[in-house]
C-alpha cells in the first residue's frame, strides 16, 4: 500500500502515477485511481458547497459505495445541511459518513463557541481539520474537489500529491477543470445547485466566516473576509494555513 513506502518511494509512486494519468479525463481518473493499488484505499471528502455537487456526482457514476466525508463543524448555514441530505438522497451515495468533533473536545477548547473571533485557524483546525484526519485514518489517500482555477496556491496542482505530515496521497479529479466547466457539467446532469449560490454566495463555508460576494470580486472573497486567510487549514500540515504563495512542494 502507498503509505508504507518511504518518502522517496511515495514521490516515485505520486510522479508514477501523474505520469499514467496525465491525459485522462476527470472521470477516467477517478475510475482509474479507485481501482488502482498504486493510489491505494480512498475516500471522498466533500463540503457539499458550491461546486461539490460535481465531483459528488463523477463518483456516484463511478462507484456509489465510495466512502464520502462531509465535516460538520456545528457552525454551517442550515442551508448547506438540508442540501446535503438532498444531494446524497438524490446521488444515492451508499457510503456518506458525517464527521463532527466530539461534544466534550468542543467544550474543552471553545468552550462560548467564540473561538473564531480570536483565532479562526485555531477554530478551523478543530472543527474541520482535526475531525477529518481521525476520519481518515487508515485510508491511503482522499479524493478533493480543488481546482487549479481557485487561487494561486493551486495554479500548478497536479491530479495526485502527497499529503504533508500525513504521507497519504490526494487526488484532485478536477483540478484543470474551469468555472465553465463546472457549470456545463452540472447543467447537462441536471444537478441541483446549492441554494446559497443565488444568493450571492459563490463559495460556502461555516456561516459565521462566510459573507455575500459582490458582482465582479474574486468568489472566494467571502471566505473570512478581511482577513489574512485563504484556506480553512485542512489542506495543510497541523491545520495552519500558509500565508501569501507556497513554494513547489507544499501544500495548497
Amino acid at each position: 500500500m502507498p503509505r508504507d513506502l518511504n518518502q522517496s518511494e511515495l514521490r516515485d509512486r505520486v510522479a508514477d502515477l501523474n505520469a499514467r494519468y496525465r491525459h485522462h479525463s476527470a472521470t477516467s481518473v477517478l475510475e482509474g485511481a479507485l481501482r488502482d493499488p498504486d493510489a491505494g484505499d480512498l475516500a471522498m471528502v466533500s463540503s457539499f458547497g458550491a461546486e461539490s455537487v460535481a465531483l459528488l456526482h463523477l463518483v456516484a457514476m463511478v462507484d456509489r459505495k465510495t466512502p464520502v466525508l462531509f465535516i460538520d463543524t456545528r457552525l454551517l448555514f442550515a442551508e448547506t445541511l438540508t442540501y446535503q441530505q438532498e444531494v446524497a438522497e438524490r446521488l444515492r451515495l451508499e457510503n456518506l459518513r458525517i464527521i463532527k468533533a466530539d461534544r466534550a473536545t468542543l467544550d474543552s477548547r471553545d468552550p462560548y463557541g467564540a473561538l473564531r473571533l480570536s483565532d479562526t485557524d485555531a477554530c478551523c483546525a478543530l472543527r474541520k481539520t482535526e475531525p477529518l484526519n481521525a476520519a481518515l485514518d487508515g485510508y491511503d489517500g482522499w479524493i478533493t474537489g480543488r481546482k487549479r482555477y481557485q487561487s494561486g496556491t493551486r495554479a500548478a496542482l497536479d491530479f495526485f500529491e502527497i499529503e504533508d505530515g500525513t504521507d497519504r496521497i490526494k487526488l484532485n479529479p478536477l483540478a484543470h477543470w474551469t468555472p465553465e466547466d463546472v457549470r456545463a457539467y452540472m447543467e447537462e446532469n441536471r444537478l441541483p445547485k446549492h441554494p446559497l449560490v443565488a444568493q450571492g454566495y459563490p463559495s460556502i463555508g461555516c456561516q459565521p466566516c462566510t459573507s455575500k460576494v459582490a458582482p465582479g470580486e474574486d468568489p472566494r472573497s467571502g471566505r473570512w473576509r478581511g482577513q489574512d486567510k485563504e484556506e480553512c487549514g485542512i489542506h495543510f500540515v497541523n491545520g495552519r494555513a500558509v500565508r501569501g504563495g507556497t513554494k513547489q512542494g507544499e501544500q495548497a
